[in-house]
């Protein structure tokens, strides 16, 4: 087999040759910007899943739709440690200056970039990581958040309805913007909806953002649709492994087919590890059974050196023995008060451990009390690489939070 031909791709957000099972999903949201270009009403739509799951590629994919549809697009990855304010005007101001570019900047586009000038200085004073580039003289008329950002996105939108246009706002990783912020940014869409300017966000985060979103507007729940990513049906597993294969002249047999389902449960992301590993070492079409099993044994290191490892070694001691404990306990949620136990510790003793993991997009609570994994297998590679969990000491969590490790690049996601 050659490994240049290799269809599969096993890489954070990279679209796979076959998007399976997605079909239903991609058409909701074409319909959606379809609308909201028309001049239509159209609800917002927070994509939510697990990592790996395909979250990504499919922002990738309606962000796609939107530009054939002329849509003024704006793309933001949202990261841990930076403001709504410095990812946002940026992108407002190259939306600004993209819609001045229809015709001759009229008086509508010259008061938003004025007033996304004095948002800017004024939010640079409140996070230290605005930075626009400009010095900015003029003052701001909303010198908080919650009203500047509704202020900023009614100029915005005001200007795109004035030249004819509609906006598609796409945010990866909404979950770590921080709460305060998240409400503002609801507020902002929901003042919009209201003036009915053409604006529409969509958006993907981990199972908690619509729990999240919920404590911070009650009317999130009515303003944005959280259609849940899912792993892929048998039928949509086996079409993510064939296809791809097929269009290269090869085939696999059922028996590897199923072998492979069996091994990723149908999970996007380890679909493409598994059926790439499984070319590499297969000599010839079809892909066997024994091929996969081989390659199953790559597969897992691959994953434990790259997809696990990375999110791993962001952990402090404490942080690491808290998972697991979970481990120890099995890969469907658990409740907290088990996994204490489990540390030989009370409840209130390790909720800050928790809460850490949560921030850091290890884990997420499904429900009141339960924690799980935001990772499929993430269990099994903590009882590979781990001996059981020794208890939590009072010394120990102190040293970890003094010794935070260095921060790593992300692990891959799709």
């Amino acid at each position: 087999m050659d490994d240049f031909n290799n269809p599969y791709s096993p890489t954070a957000g990279h679209t796979p040759a076959e998007l399976a099972g997605r079909d239903e999903l991609i058409r909701v949201a074409k319909t959606s910007l379809a609308r909201v270009a028309a001049g239509k009403f159209a609800k917002n739509a927070i994509l939510t899943g697990l990592r790996g799951v395909g979250k990504t590629v499919l922002l990738t994919r309606f962000r796609r739709e939107a530009n054939e549809l002329n849509l003024v697009c704006i793309r933001i990855e949202a990261t841990e440690g930076r403001s709504l304010p410095s990812m946002l005007i940026p992108a407002m101001n190259s939306t600004l200056k993209s819609l001045s570019l229809i015709n001759a900047a009229g008086d509508v586009i010259k008061t938003a970039m004025k007033a996304l000038k004095g948002f800017a200085g004024a939010m640079s004073v409140k996070y230290n990581d605005v930075d626009f580039g400009l010095k900015f003289q003029e003052e701001a008329e909303h010198e908080n958040l919650d009203d500047g950002l509704t202020w900023i996105f009614q100029l915005v939108g005001q200007a795109a309805k004035e030249r004819k246009k509609a906006i598609a706002i796409f945010i990866d990783e909404l979950h770590v913007i921080p709460n305060d912020q998240l409400t503002s940014l609801i507020k902002a869409m929901h003042i919009a909806s209201q003036d009915e300017l053409p604006i529409i966000l969509m958006a993907a985060g981990l199972p908690s953002i619509g729990a999240q979103m919920g404590r911070a507007k009650t009317y999130a729940e009515r303003l944005f649709a959280f259609p849940t990513i899912e792993y892929l049906s048998v039928d949509d597993a086996a079409a993510a492994i064939i296809k791809p294969a097929r269009a290269e002249g090869v085939e696999f047999t059922d028996e590897a087919v199923n072998l492979i389902i069996e091994k990723t449960q149908g999970y996007p992301y380890f679909l493409q590890e598994w059926a790439s590993c499984a070319w590499n070492v297969a000599e010839r079409s079809p892909i066997t059974e024994h091929d996969v099993k081989l390659a199953s044994i790559q597969a897992i290191h691959n994953m434990d050196e790259s997809f696990f490892r990375t999110r791993f070694d962001q952990l402090t001691n404490a942080q690491k023995r808290y998972l697991r404990a979970m481990a120890e306990l099995g890969s469907a949620p658990q409740r907290s008060g088990d996994i204490a136990q489990e540390l030989n510790k009370r409840t209130p003793e390790v909720a800050s451990l928790r809460e850490q993991l949560i921030a850091k997009g290890i884990i997420y609570s499904p429900g009141h009390g339960l924690t799980a994994f935001t990772v499929p297998m993430f269990d099994e590679f903590l009882c590979r690489i781990m001996p059981s969990a020794t208890p939590v000491n009072e010394v120990d969590e102190i040293d970890d939070i003094e010794d935070e490790p260095e921060p790593t690049i992300p692990g891959p996601r799709m």
